[in-house]
């Protein structure tokens, strides 16, 4: 083999191995997003926000108001607010906030609360299903294990192109690979616009700020690690596939 082939199909794989590592963080992780509101004065009526943020049937609106006043996060998995630090028989996140007496506590989204329907009002079933917003939240879920199932599979074709001492079965990694960047692409845009049509029925209160977190970069850096990979996956398979048919030709004349 080229060294010049060696040297591309090794940055792939490293490409391919950091954007996988940077995906199951960002989906495994819950600051996609983050919301950065005053401190409440006090938590008199705590139970009443514990209850209503772990509700079974989660009112979207009343989460969300949660969400934005005690200085919540959100991941695709998982929604987390920030109250004061007592024992509590729901999930408590370790890492805590800069007051010692509060900390992060999350609650993780049911798999039937990922496919439920949004409305065009948040909270109020009255006002019919709000078909956009729902498959945006869909799609966004879906798509990153989409895109990591296609680079795990188009790992296992690499494998096998390696026991078969032949770079050509690489191009169907270099195609999982990009469709793979187009799932996260995808994801992240999503993302964007369920967020933003979500603030735009949900207003803000004053003096609440929200970005996006480190977990939804990681994704966003993912996307382009994955098309260059797929890039070096295809250019050296093709390449070296129609060098090796030029020699053939050579030879045979």
């Amino acid at each position: 083999m080229d060294n010049r082939f060696a040297t591309a199909l090794v940055i792939a794989c490293v490409l391919s191995l950091i954007s996988t590592i940077y995906m199951a963080a960002s989906i495994g992780t819950d600051f996609w997003y983050e919301y950065r509101s005053p401190a409440p004065e006090n938590f008199s009526d705590l139970n009443k926000i514990r209850d209503d943020f772990v509700d079974s049937d989660p009112d979207e609106k009343t989460y969300n108001d949660l969400l934005f006043r005690y200085n919540g996060t959100v991941g695709l998995w998982r929604r987390c607010i920030t109250v004061p630090n007592k024992s509590t028989p729901w999930y408590s996140s370790p890492e805590k906030t800069e007051s010692s007496d509060l900390i992060t506590e999350c609650f993780s989204f049911t798999l039937s609360e990922q496919f439920m329907e949004k409305y065009v009002e948040p909270g109020n079933h009255n006002t019919g299903i709000d078909l956009l917003r729902t498959y945006l939240w869909r799609c966004q879920f879906l798509l990153p294990f989409v895109s990591l199932g296609l680079m795990c599979f188009g790992a296992l074709i690499g494998l096998c192109a390696c026991a078969c001492r032949s770079l050509y079965p690489t191009i169907a990694t270099g195609v999982l690979h990009f469709l793979a960047g187009l799932c996260t692409l995808g994801s992240v845009s999503c993302y964007v616009a369920g967020i933003e049509l979500l603030h735009q029925k949900l207003q803000l209160p004053e003096n609440v700020k929200g970005e996006f977190g480190w977990s939804f970069c990681l994704a966003c850096v993912s996307a382009p690690l994955q098309f260059m990979a797929a890039a070096l996956f295809i250019w050296a398979a093709r390449t070296n596939r129609k060098e090796y048919t030029l020699m053939k030709a050579y030879r045979m004349a």
